[in-house]
C-alpha cells in the first residue's frame, strides 16, 4: 500500500487538509504501508515557501509521520514535459487557442451539456496536432463511452465522455496544470490509493484520462488504478461549511488555543469516520489498529469545537501530573512568555512558599488539572499563584462589600491561628468558620478566592490557599481588606 498527501501550499494547512492528512497516515499504518508527503505547488502565484514551512510544522506538531518527501511537484517539471511532449506526439493531447467565449460558443451550437471539443483536435487519437500549433494544451477525450470512478467511499460515479470538456492540462508555456502533474506523479510514485476531499471527485475522471493516455503510450507500466476514496464535506454546527466564523480554522489556531495533539487526531478521525462500537475516546495505537476505508462515511462531518473542548480536557487527563506540567511549561513559553517567566522566578513574596520552579508548577497543575479543557485554560485559572493577581472590579463589588469584608476578617483571624498550614488544616479551619458562622460556604469562601486570585475562578479554594502559602495568603486578604 502507497498512499499520499498531497496539500497545496497556498496558506496554513486548514483542518479539512488535516483530517485528510490524517486519515492517509492512518491508512497507511494500519496497512502497514506507506505515506509520501508530496507538496503541489503548481500555483506558482500562491504557492511560497513560507506556506511549505507552515504545512510541515502543522504536520509534525499533530505527529504525522512521513515515509517519502516532501517532493516538490515544481521540480519534476522535467518529467512533466516529456509526459506533456509524449501526449502531444501521439495525438491523445493538442494545442489550443479557445479562450471561455470560443467554448461559451461552442456550447451555443452543441448544447450546454456537450463536452468542449477544440478546433484543432485531431479527427483520431492516433493523429498528432501540427507542431506549429500554439496556445494551451488539452487533453483528448475519448468520443465515446464513460470513465467511471470507483469510489471506497461513495461508490461507483458515471461520467459520460460526451459530457466532459477537453481539459486543459497546461498553459501555452507547457507549464503543467494541476490534474495532469497529479496523475503523472500518482503514476509514477505508483500510488494505490488516493484519499482526499469530496471537492476533488470532479477532478478525478480528468486524472484517471491522463493516466489513461498515459499508458496507451507506454509511458508507464501498466497495473490496477489507485482506489480513489473521497471524504465528507465538514461543515460547522450550524450545518454549513466550515470556516472561522466557527472557530478554530487551522493547525496552527489549534495549537496556538492550547490543545493536545492526540486529542485533535482522535477528533478528526471521528468526522466522518467510525470506530465501530460508537467508542469516543480513542488513543492513537486504537485508531491505527481500526481505521479502515469501509467505515468512512458518504456524508458530512460536523466540527464543534465544543466537543473537541471536552476531549481535549479528556485526554488532558490522562496525563501524569509531570508529563502535563512539561506540556504547560513549552505552551507557556510559545503562547505567553511573560507567564513562563513568573513560574520560573523563585520565591519573592508573590508565589508559592516552594523555591523549585518546577514542583511549583506540578504542584498548581495538580489542583488545577480537573478544571481545565485545554493548556491556555491553566493560566487565567492558576496564574494568581506565581503572580500578584489584579483585583476583578465586578468580584471585588460582589464579594467584598461590607459583610463580605467582615468575613474576610474572620477568615485572616482563622488561618493566622494556624499551627501548620496545609491543606487539611486550612480545610478544617474554613469549614469550622461556616459551621460557626451559619452562612453558606461560598459567602466565607468567595471574598477568599476574590482576595487571593483577583476574581471569582480559582482551583479548589483549600488547595490554592495551602499551595499560595501563609505568608502569601494573608497578605494579600491583607491588601484586599484594605482596597
Amino acid at each position: 500500500m502507497r498512499v499520499r498527501f498531497a496539500p497545496s501550499p497556498t496558506g496554513a494547512l486548514h483542518i479539512g487538509g488535516a483530517r485528510t492528512a490524517l486519515f492517509n497516515w492512518l491508512l497507511a499504518r494500519h496497512g502497514a504501508g506507506s505515506l509520501v508527503l508530496r507538496i503541489e505547488d503548481t500555483d506558482r502565484e500562491r504557492s511560497t515557501p513560507a506556506n511549505v514551512a507552515q504545512i510541515l510544522d502543522a504536520l509534525r506538531w499533530l505527529e504525522l509521520d512521513w515515509d517519502e518527501g516532501p517532493i516538490l511537484q515544481s521540480e519534476r517539471a522535467e518529467r512533466h514535459r516529456e509526459a506533456l511532449d509524449a501526449l502531444l506526439a501521439s495525438g491523445h493531447a493538442y494545442r489550443s487557442h479557445a479562450g471561455p467565449e470560443e467554448v461559451k460558443q461552442f456550447k451555443l451550437r452543441h448544447g450546454a451539456d456537450r463536452g468542449f471539443r477544440g478546433a484543432e483536435r485531431p479527427a483520431h487519437p492516433g493523429e498528432a496536432a501540427p507542431k506549429s500549433a500554439q496556445g494551451a494544451v488539452r487533453l483528448r477525450v475519448p468520443d465515446e463511452g464513460a470513465t467511471v470512478v470507483h469510489d471506497a467511499v461513495r461508490g461507483d460515479t458515471r461520467f459520460e465522455h460526451v459530457h466532459l470538456d477537453d481539459p486543459v492540462i497546461a498553459r501555452a508555456d507547457g507549464s503543467p496544470l494541476y490534474n495532469f502533474a497529479v496523475a503523472i506523479d500518482d503514476l509514477d510514485a505508483a500510488i494505490t490509493h488516493v484519499v482526499r476531499g469530496e471537492d476533488h471527485l470532479s477532478n478525478t475522471p480528468k486524472q484517471l484520462l491522463v493516466i489513461e493516455a498515459a499508458r496507451a503510450i507506454g509511458l508507464t507500466d501498466d497495473g490496477p488504478l489507485p482506489v480513489y476514496a473521497h471524504l465528507p464535506l465538514l461543515h460547522g454546527p450550524d450545518g454549513k461549511k466550515l470556516s472561522k466564523r466557527h472557530g478554530a480554522a487551522s493547525v496552527q489556531e489549534l495549537r496556538d488555543s492550547g490543545y493536545l495533539p492526540e486529542a485533535v487526531r482522535n477528533y478528526l478521525a471521528l468526522l466522518g469516520w467510525g470506530s465501530g462500537d460508537d467508542q469516543t475516546v480513542l488513543s492513537t495505537p486504537e485508531l491505527v489498529e481500526r481505521f479502515t476505508l469501509e467505515r468512512v462515511s458518504r456524508n458530512p462531518a460536523r466540527f464543534d469545537e465544543a466537543k473537541l473542548r471536552w476531549l481535549n480536557g479528556v485526554h488532558l487527563r490522562e496525563l501524569d501530573v509531570p508529563e502535563l506540567a512539561r506540556r504547560l511549561r513549552a505552551y507557556l513559553e510559545t503562547a505567553d512568555p511573560p507567564a513562563a517567566q513568573a513560574i520560573d522566578r523563585h520565591t519573592d513574596g508573590s508565589g508559592p512558599a516552594s523555591p523549585d520552579p518546577a514542583e511549583r508548577l506540578r504542584d498548581a497543575v495538580a489542583i488545577s488539572r480537573e478544571k481545565i479543557q485545554t493548556l491556555a485554560d491553566f493560566w487565567p485559572l492558576s496564574g494568581f499563584l506565581f503572580h500578584e493577581p489584579t483585583l476583578d472590579p465586578a468580584a471585588r463589588e460582589r464579594w467584598l462589600d461590607q459583610k463580605g469584608r467582615e468575613l474576610l476578617t474572620q477568615v485572616r483571624t482563622a488561618l493566622a491561628q494556624l499551627d501548620t498550614f496545609d491543606e487539611p488544616a486550612v480545610a478544617g479551619a474554613l469549614e469550622a468558620l461556616v459551621a460557626r458562622l451559619a452562612v453558606k460556604p461560598r459567602e466565607v469562601y468567595q471574598p477568599l478566592r476574590v482576595a487571593i486570585a483577583g476574581g471569582t475562578i480559582s482551583p479548589g479554594i483549600f488547595e490554592s490557599v495551602a499551595l499560595l502559602g501563609r505568608e502569601q495568603t494573608l497578605s494579600r486578604i491583607d491588601r484586599a481588606l484594605a482596597a
